[in-house]
């Protein structure tokens, strides 16, 4: 069985930390999504009738997007994905999303918002696998 990436490692945050990114940082995020969404770490969150991983993430970009506008992020894109062009022929992303944060700091509190945390298991059933990739803006060269 594959391995499967939902949460970052401790190594992961860490070392994302340590960059000491200057300046807003975009997310690159690659989804996969269950067929029925699996709420059995959050019963508490589970609809009355089961439903997609895609109803379940949908269900938490409804939560979220609150806590990310306060918090002064914001989703610059959000589109379904599929097979990859170049890539290898056997993996696909359901949805891909970027999203900017103003700051490194902006988003470590995002994440670590309480409010925010309750609905975090609407993500968890939703996902078969995911990929988070911070993505550094560059300035755009000077003329």
């Amino acid at each position: 069985m594959n391995k499967k990436y939902l949460m970052p490692t401790q190594e992961a945050g860490r070392d994302f930390v340590m960059k000491q990114i200057q300046g807003s940082v975009v997310m690159l995020n690659m989804i996969r999504f269950r067929d029925i969404a699996d709420y059995s770490a959050t019963p508490e969150l589970m609809p009355n009738e089961p439903i997609s991983g895609k109803q379940a993430y949908d269900l938490y970009i409804d939560h979220t997007l609150p806590f990310l506008t306060k918090s002064g992020g914001e989703i610059l894109f959000m589109g379904e994905g599929g097979a990859f062009l170049i890539g290898p022929a056997n993996e696909h992303w359901d949805a891909v999303l970027l999203i900017r944060q103003n700051s490194v700091d902006s988003f470590l509190a995002f994440e670590s918002n309480q409010d925010y945390m309750k609905g975090i298991g609407h993500r968890t059933a939703a996902l078969e696998d995911s990929r988070l990739l911070p993505i550094i803006e560059n300035k755009p060269p000077l003329k």
